[in-house]
């Protein structure tokens, strides 16, 4: 059947920020749908609040909408593009549950607007696990026992039904979130009274204990012809009770027999027609009883998902553009197989001939205070693939694409003793983020394969093939380098095993066995990603390496670059430097080179096999990179746009020879290395906070008397803001000292001043060696001393004086000059009262330049790529001027609400996830809308609760006018309530939690307080009022603990919602300087 003729515009809705069970897996899967949609000649609208993705760039869609993803703010949007058709199957949960209330709130009906890839009872069917469960129960498919509860009286009644253990999971929601595993009563009503409350529709499943089943995931693809296909099968490494984005999982699946990957196909497509998803692709859940071979279905997706981009790339078959077109009409033999060229239609199911590895990316050293046990509740934040000819391959590649400084599957001791015993038995028992490494050790003390079996449920055949590893280590650690043939190295090499590793195994270096290996003609071929095992010839160039026979990579002579991407997604590092390294692979086509991209993570449109000229899937470590270069031997490498990833590569390839473009790899080491940084800012007689480099604590304390606190401490050897500190007496240092970090000669702790009452602000420098622009001045809504990723920042700065910004930017043309750079440099600067702190220089693209490349309407990293390659900022007519007349408010996402326990103050450590952007005429507009895209729900009367330190309340004199001028009743603590008194204003005043009741907390939940401003500081009083933030937090009243936070809100307050303005970034691109 071909494309309706009746749809001629469709509005995409997009994911939003990047939050933990919903990450940049839908930038892929929006991004594919919204180029095969506009190749089709469909008007696409789309609507998404996030800035860092490649999505809401302005040439994928013709009207993108960076706006909250919220259906009365899509509303507007529908009124005034009148789209005839809307697809929410590409943005995750958030895009369905906005389809369903636009659906519920009749926006629909009133304008004529159809969904289409997914139908109202489709969604409902899936998502409502009453609904499910009925209809799994009429096509005769066994779902878990269990029952459904909308009170805590239902739940109790299920429960008692159902027994001990068992799984809470809410309805319409993502990533298990709010979801759990009760072993008591107290657990259980725990769970339960979070999942109610974070539940859309007050929906809980309960179902019976499945853990230690084994878990299954079918991708499917159906059409409106009901034509079916599995593009893969999935099988999680981890058994039931951990979240499967939590799992490491295995693709296809290895121990699963022919009958039951037949009898699990067969009710997957049983599923999808009863269901009713008539287009697209959808994930479909299955549990499997290893002692019995029960097997029933737990869940359906009916719409792309985090395992469908993870199925897109291990099989080459692209999931979400083959939906997007089957939503318009198109059936699966219609459409040809991009990657063999159209040799074979998208009907044909893949086949593939190697096995492909994910393991996720954990950032629980963020949150000390969260439990790291995995649950049913996603708590991961990224994730890698790796792909092998054989398990062991894979799964070796995977770990060493970890960034943990993982080389293998190293071991979690440096001698296992009878203590690591009890350890290792507990981390069997209990699974945590480290638990494979536990196994393999557990395999180093000699535990049989059954105890293993027993405690943790992994399939004997996984263990069988971990053990085999372990039993190679252990035979490799009697060799030496010179004992190894050719016949000995390559099996090793044919089971994954790193050079690093093995050079480890045999008490060598890495770079002499990389010559020993090379010497003995054992290099890595590489192979193809088909969709048809090697069955039809393949036109896309999206590669693996591997060893044995017929390298298929035939690189050409052309003139060619390599870009290397940033790894696993993670808090520091996230979807920002993906966008980075997708522009500066287009660059590169645009000017006729050959782009080449090198990569390991499965979420992210730069390992979409149609964005580089030539794809690598592999890690970004030295041994595959060398590799890379030896095959392709490429005029030159890009390191400055993947993060700290490929920087950390910088002096390695240099060793070698390689030509690193753009700044020079010097440039990198006088940003970073203290004391030549002090030179530099000596040299250009810039301002610096007092600091002092320090390796022991007998240096720090004297430093710190020096310097004076409170004083930023943080390791010298760790990146975003990790393990950063603000201390504010020796007594806290010492505790700093000897509690959070390890302070040696060969890791010494920076101690740096701090600037209180600071105003922080970053500046993006594009420069092309001669010519030199400021690509934006972004002024941080919280003062100084919050991580720049966690602040929320306004383009242009909204109170900074035209005198300030003018020195500002002399000051950073003055610092990009003197380190030659070529291509992009991030500075953060602190300004208090008229002087301005340099802070630190970062000479490559930093998490802000997506968000100022959608502000200005250009590309910057396409612009400082171009300069990399000799193409000067004149040539390329680049202008960074902004629209006139509109502010651009970037938010920062937190991940508090997965972690209850954790205490969601701001402070120097990042702990963002993601970022969501506001635009509006007026500061206070786009600072609004930026909260609604974060979810944060801006009181407008009621009572506001006030507590602030010493230092902050001559601050109140301004905020309490705005305050009383907003309407609000005032609540504060003694010492604030006393300064607002003298100020001649009413004020309740109410007891600290450490005071007597009724408290603060008392007060928050008997919802009598609606708007919270709370500065503390001191590690005693931010621990003595960290409960009434986390009780905020899980009450969802809105609490800013900065100042000029508090400020903020009370100009966004002057917003009122009705009159909000919604203009496409390609109306603002037009607009006059």
């Amino acid at each position: 059947m071909p494309r309706r003729n009746d749809i001629k515009s469709i509005l995409i809705i997009g994911a939003g920020p990047i939050i933990i069970g919903q990450a940049c897996e839908f930038d892929y899967s929006g991004a594919q749908a919204c180029k095969a949609l506009k190749d089709e000649g469909f008007r696409v609208i789309l609507v998404n609040s996030n800035p860092a993705t490649i999505m809401t760039d302005p040439l994928l869609a013709d009207a993108t909408y960076i706006e909250p993803i919220h259906w009365k703010s899509v509303e507007k949007i529908i009124e005034k593009e009148k789209p005839d058709a809307i697809l929410p199957t590409m943005g995750g949960q958030t895009a369905l549950n906005t389809a369903l209330s636009l659906d519920k709130e009749g926006v629909l009906e009133k304008h004529g607007v159809i969904l289409i890839g997914a139908n109202r009872e489709a969604i409902d069917k899936a998502e409502d696990r009453q609904l499910f469960d009925e209809t799994m129960n009429a096509i005769n498919i066994d779902t878990p026992n269990s029952g459904i509860a909308h009170s805590m009286e239902d739940a109790l009644s299920v429960q008692s039904r159902i027994g001990f253990p068992c799984i809470i999971r809410p309805s319409f929601t993502m990533g298990g979130t709010g979801g759990g595993i009760a072993y008591n009563i107290d657990e259980f009503k725990g769970i339960c009274e979070k999942g109610l409350e974070l539940s859309p529709t007050t929906e809980l499943l309960i179902d019976e204990s499945l853990i230690g089943w084994k878990e299954f995931e079918m991708e499917v693809v159906r059409d409106c012809e009901d034509n079916c296909i599995i593009v893969c099968s999935i099988e999680n490494l981890d058994p039931m009770g951990v979240h499967t984005g939590d799992s490491i999982t295995i693709a296809p699946a290895q121990t699963l027999t022919d009958k039951e990957y037949q009898i699990m196909r067969n009710a997957s497509f049983k599923i999808l027609r009863e269901i009713g998803v008539d287009t697209g692709g959808s994930n479909v859940q299955f549990a499997i009883n290893p002692d019995n071979g029960k097997m029933v279905v737990i869940e359906m997706n009916p719409r792309v998902s985090r395992s469908s981009a993870l199925a897109s790339k291990a099989t080459g078959f692209p999931i979400a553009k083959v939906a997007a077109l089957l939503s318009v009409g198109f059936t699966l033999d219609e459409l040809k197989n991009d990657i063999t060229g159209g040799l074979t239609p998208a009907s044909f199911e893949p086949s593939i001939d190697y096995i492909v590895t994910k393991i996720p990316k954990f950032a629980f050293e963020k949150f000390p205070q969260a439990s790291s046990k995995l649950t049913t509740q996603m708590k991961s934040v990224g994730e890698v693939m790796a792909i092998g000819s054989n398990f062991q391959e894979s799964l070796q590649k995977a770990l060493c694409s970890m960034e943990e400084d993982l080389d293998g599957l190293n071991s979690m001791f440096k001698s296992i003793e009878e203590s690591s015993k009890e350890e290792i038995q507990y981390e069997l028992t209990f699974p945590g983020p480290k638990r494979l490494f536990y196994v393999a050790d557990a395999m180093r003390t000699g535990w049989s394969l059954e105890r293993i079996y027993e405690l943790t449920k992994i399939d004997y055949w996984f263990l069988d093939q971990i053990k085999e590893i372990i039993d190679i280590e252990e035979a490799l650690k009697n060799k030496k380098i010179q004992d190894l043939t050719k016949l000995e190295i390559l099996p090793l090499k044919e089971k994954g095993f790193s050079d690093s590793r093995i050079a480890r195994m045999i008490n060598s270096t890495e770079a002499d066995f990389r010559k020993h290996r090379i010497d003995n003609k054992i290099i890595p071929i590489f192979r193809r990603v088909d969709t048809c095992a090697a069955e039809f010839a393949t036109s896309t160039c999206y590669m693996y390496s591997t060893y044995g026979e017929d390298c298929e990579s035939k690189p050409s002579e052309n003139r060619k670059i390599l870009v290397l991407g940033s790894g696993p997604n993670r808090i520091g590092q996230g979807i920002e430097f993906d966008y980075c390294c997708v522009h500066a692979s287009l660059a590169m086509q645009e000017e006729g080179i050959e782009s080449i991209m090198v990569n390991c993570n499965p979420e992210t449109v730069s390992t979409d096999y149609d964005v580089s000229d030539r794809l690598y899937f592999e890690p970004i470590t030295a041994e595959k990179i060398l590799d890379i270069i030896d095959n392709e031997n490429p005029e030159g490498v890009i390191i400055q746009f993947g993060g700290q990833t490929p920087l950390k590569l910088a002096d390695i390839l240099s060793e070698k020879g390689v030509k690193i473009l753009g700044t020079d790899v010097d440039a990198i080491d006088r940003s970073e290395d203290r004391e030549r940084f002090q030179e530099l800012v000596t040299k250009l007689n810039l301002k610096q906070p007092s600091n002092a480099t320090v390796r022991n604590i007998t240096e720090a304390l004297e430093k710190a008397e020096i310097i004076g606190f409170p004083i930023v401490v943080r390791p010298s050897y760790v990146l975003g803001g990790r393990a950063m500190q603000l201390v504010h007496n020796p007594k806290e240092l010492e505790t700093y000292l000897t509690e959070a970090v390890e302070v040696s000669n060969s890791k010494p702790i920076l101690l740096d001043s701090y600037l209180t009452d600071a105003i922080e602000v970053d500046v993006d420098v594009i420069s092309d060696g001669v010519n030199m622009e400021i690509g934006g001045i972004l002024q941080h809504i919280e003062q100084a001393g919050i991580h720049s990723g966690d602040s929320a920042c306004s383009l242009p700065p909204y109170s900074l004086s035209l005198e300030i910004q003018e020195r500002l930017s002399i000051q950073s043309k003055d610092i990009a000059k003197e380190l030659n750079i070529i291509g992009l440099m991030n500075i953060q600067f602190a300004i208090k009262e008229d002087d301005i702190y340099i802070i630190e220089v970062n000479p490559r693209a930093s998490r802000t330049v997506p968000f100022i490349s959608k502000a200005v309407g250009n590309s910057l990293v396409k612009v400082a790529s171009k300069a990399m390659i000799g193409k000067s900022l004149l040539e390329q007519d680049f202008s960074c001027e902004l629209p006139k007349d509109l502010f651009f408010v970037k938010e920062a996402v937190m991940p508090f609400d997965k972690f209850p326990l954790v205490d969601p103050i701001l402070g120097p450590e990042m702990k963002s996830t993601g970022e969501v952007m506001g635009i509006g005429p007026t500061f206070g507009e786009a600072y609004a809308k930026a909260q609604k895209g974060a979810n944060k729900i801006l009181p407008r009367s009621g009572s506001i609760f006030i507590s602030v330190k010493d230092s902050d309340k001559k601050y109140l004199d301004k905020l309490i006018p705005l305050v009383v001028d907003n309407g609000f009743d005032i609540i504060a603590t003694g010492g604030t309530a006393e300064y607002i008194k003298s100020l001649g204003h009413e004020v309740k005043r109410i007891n600290k939690v450490t005071e007597g009741r009724p408290h603060t907390v008392d007060c928050l939940l008997n919802k009598e307080i609606d708007l919270i401003v709370n500065t503390t500081e001191g590690k005693q009083s931010i621990e003595d009022s960290a409960s009434m933030r986390k009780t905020a937090l899980r009450n969802k009243i809105f609490c800013t603990t900065t100042m000029f936070g508090a400020f903020a809100i009370m100009e966004a307050l002057k917003s009122e919602e009705v009159d909000w303005s919604y203009n496409s970034l390609q109306e603002i691109s037009t607009y006059s300087s």
